[in-house]
């Protein structure tokens, strides 16, 4: 009797109000205008009625009359950004005011996407939950831990290509998914009325979306399960449920389909970006670690640990007075020597017409991503003490000025006050801000517009404030000269000053018949000299560091003795006391056929002189790299491996604008795989690829596997294979061309770029 007596007195009996609909402003619609539309809205309050079914009456109830009078009352008189916070402050109503013990609200947006039925969040919160947010803040209550809130999506309709029919691998049909994330809210943070990367529909439907979109597959396990990676490996989800149906998978039924559940646990693997930053504050992980789209390959931790800063901040630089590279070297400098800011990356650099005044020089144009504790105000100070630090004075809005700094984005705030907005007011309006932070924050979202920075920049090319007559070009200063890497393909004229070089060993071995043929490589037209002084074939010997300097300096203070001053010098080594000399001897860039994988200096000299470079990819060394030949897929554990090496040298101090890959031809890779390079150059660094915006050097320049594939065993006579490869390289957009027959090369590269560089200028 007593048991019994128990059991009735503590059981949870449940009133339901299902599909209440009311009108909000509420984020945004489905073509994101913000307006009143429609919000359904589900209640299930939890609550022992024995009572009034003994006594019928309401008194001894929750009248879901009362609750529905005063949960439209809110709803409506309310304004949000996200459903999330508008099923909170319901929650909190139906606790306050109706005395529920516990509820359970589920807010449904009907008009949230444009090919989905609905959008929403479903929480469950008690009156405990409540009181911590009062009494300890930062403390979950136990009965929280039982929760399991979620947003949803429902009946997302997509097309693709899924199926094993023949047909039904050319033709696309009707997809519908359903998913259902797991998100771990805190109680009392969904009053802040923001919405994170991993818990925003919007961002993880159109991630999903462009995906299917573009996809083929076979079976719906494996599409689902690539839904699912997708959602946790792109945007962040830590759990995820996701239900796959094909109306015209049966005759006799409605659909077919799969539904699996997976968390971060199921791909462990997966890999990191270097463009897409985190949403979240600093405070505690690696700023390291970014994620590469695409990758199956392990996680790599950088050495570096920002733990001790708190925030992270987007800030745009501009200049067009005086020495604009250096205008914008020397504010990076201050933003970290002087007032204790960490630079994490830089974007390319980019020449842009002016614009609001447009009478005056053009500007040179970047972004850059920090690390810093200060607070929005206190950030704005420091930025306006550099300006001011630099000779910035102020003579009239959008005029000429030696340094510019604004704040795009902190954090993932919205903040405004008298002196400062945050995101900027007029990001989305500007070619110039959004083509750099496209270089680091392509994925990054815009808190208040709801769109990534690639997402805005899409639109801003296709709005009516897009104007053609003004230009935003990426450039790289270098040496006396400034290139536009949309220009045209440069050529880099090879200079070995060695006995044994495969090519042209013992030709330019001392200084007087180096620097004629430095002459000659200039006359034919080309833009950069590269000078060695050990050859890197395939089992060449090592040399001492001596005999590198040796060779090489003094040919490089030659070449600029007879007055060539106008030629940028490259300086071909592995070795970062070479690479040192030669940029004090007048060289003007560092091309490291390792990536600084064979020298643990060379890093933090490429930061040191900040000169343009090219991290090339190998394995071993000229001894072994042969032997290293083995991949699961070229291209890609060639980005995975050259990731890493574009990283710790971002890390070191290296700025992105200086920096230009090189996939490795002929440095371990066999025959067909570095004709698979040349094929698949475009999934290096086209759009949406690994190393999207780096400029790319090729070499393919009289070796091997071209003499392999025209039978051609003499080297010097491989000149017309090399311009198939080389006019192959710049189809698949290659921006560098490392050759010994420049003449040559340069007509090839003339009519290959109108080909295949039409569409890009």
């Amino acid at each position: 009797m007593r048991l019994s007596k128990l059991f009735v007195g503590s059981q949870m009996d449940k009133i339901i109000v299902k599909d209440l609909v009311v009108q909000n402003i509420i984020g945004v619609d489905s073509w994101e205008r913000v307006k009143r539309q429609p919000v359904i809205i589900n209640m299930i309050i939890q609550k022992n009625i024995s009572e009034a079914g003994k006594t019928d009456k309401l008194t001894d109830t929750i009248n879901y009359g009362t609750v529905s009078k005063v949960v439209t009352e809110f709803a409506e008189k309310s304004s949000y950004k996200s459903v999330e916070a508008l099923a909170d402050g319901i929650a909190k109503v139906c606790i306050n005011k109706c005395f529920a013990p516990k509820v359970t609200v589920s807010v449904e947006k009907p008009r949230a996407l444009l090919h989905a039925d609905s959008a929403g969040v479903e929480i469950t919160r008690t009156q405990e939950d409540y009181a911590h947010i009062e009494s300890t803040p930062d403390v979950l209550p136990v009965s929280a831990e039982s929760h399991e809130d979620i947003i949803f999506v429902k009946d997302l309709k997509l097309n693709a290509i899924i199926g094993v029919n023949p047909w039904e691998r050319e033709e696309k049909q009707i997809v519908i998914l359903n998913f259902t994330i797991y998100p771990k809210f805190r109680v009392g943070t969904l009053q802040k009325d923001h919405v994170i990367n991993p818990h925003n529909y919007r961002t993880i439907v159109r991630t999903i979306s462009k995906h299917v979109e573009e996809s083929s597959y076979k079976t719906v396990e494996a599409f689902s399960t690539a839904i699912a990676r997708i959602a946790i490996t792109q945007c962040n989800v830590k759990k995820i449920t996701v239900r796959v149906e094909k109306p015209s998978a049966l005759i006799f039924a409605k659909s077919a389909g799969i539904e699996i559940t997976r968390t971060d646990g199921h791909f462990p693997d997966e890999t990191l970006t270097i463009s897409q930053p985190r949403l979240n504050s600093l405070k505690g992980r690696n700023l390291g670690d970014e994620t590469i789209k695409n990758l199956n390959t392990k996680t790599m931790k950088l050495k570096n640990d920002y733990s001790h800063f708190s925030h992270f901040a987007f800030i745009g630089l501009g200049s067009n007075l005086g020495n604009l590279v250096e205008n914008i070297n020397e504010a990076l400098e201050l933003l970290e020597k002087s007032f204790g800011c960490k630079i994490l990356d830089t974007s390319f650099l980019y020449e842009s017409s002016p614009m609001y005044y447009s009478d005056q020089s053009n500007f040179l144009n970047a972004a850059c991503k920090i690390a810093t504790n200060s607070s929005p105000e206190e950030l704005l100070i420091k930025l306006k003490n550099i300006e001011s630090d630099m000779g910035r004075v102020k003579t009239m809005e959008y005029g000429p000025r030696p340094i510019d700094l604004d704040i795009l984005f902190y954090d993932d705030i919205e903040y405004s006050s008298d002196t400062l907005t945050i995101p900027h007011p007029k990001i989305s309006e500007r070619e110039f801000v959004l083509r750099p932070l496209c270089d680091i924050a392509k994925g990054f979202e815009h808190p208040k517009l709801y769109r990534t920075c690639g997402q805005l920049f899409s639109q801003y090319l296709k709005s009516p404030n897009y104007n053609s007559e003004n230009f935003v070009k990426k450039i790289l200063p270098i040496h006396n000269s400034k290139w536009d890497w949309n220009s045209k393909t440069f050529i880099m004229g090879v200079l070995n000053i060695t006995p044994d070089s495969f090519s042209d060993g013992g030709l330019y071995y001392n200084t007087e018949s180096a620097v004629e043929h430095a002459k000659k490589l200039i006359s034919e037209g080309a833009d950069i000299i590269d000078i060695g002084g050990m050859s890197t074939r395939p089992n060449a010997d090592d040399v001492p560091i001596e005999v590198e300097l040796a060779r090489v300096i003094p040919v490089i203070k030659a070449i600029r003795a007879k007055g060539i001053t106008n030629v940028p010098i490259s300086i071909d080594t592995f070795r970062a006391v070479v690479a040192e000399k030669a940029i004090e001897a007048g060289a003007n860039f560092i091309n490291d056929i390792s990536g600084g994988q064979l020298d643990s200096n060379m890093y933090q000299v490429m930061a040191k002189t900040n000169v343009p470079v090219c991290l090339q990819h190998m394995r071993g060394n000229p001894k072994t790299m042969t032997k290293l030949n083995q991949y699961d897929d070229v291209i890609t554990d060639i980005c995975e491996e050259l990731f890493e090496r574009v990283q710790r040298s971002i890390e070191a101090g290296v700025r992105r604008w200086n920096i230009t890959i090189d996939p490795g031809i002929g440095f371990a890779k066999n025959f067909d795989q570095n004709f698979q390079i040349l094929n698949r150059l475009q999934e290096l660094n086209g759009n949406d690829s690994p190393f999207e915006g780096f400029p790319c050097l090729v070499g393919p320049s009289l070796k091997a596997f071209i003499g392999k594939a025209i039978n051609q065993p003499d080297a010097q006579k491989r000149v017309w294979g090399t311009a198939a490869a080389c006019s192959a390289a710049i189809a698949g957009g290659t921006d560098i061309l490392r050759v010994h027959n420049v003449k040559e090369m340069l007509d090839v590269a003339k009519v290959s770029d109108k080909i295949y560089r039409i569409s890009k200028n």
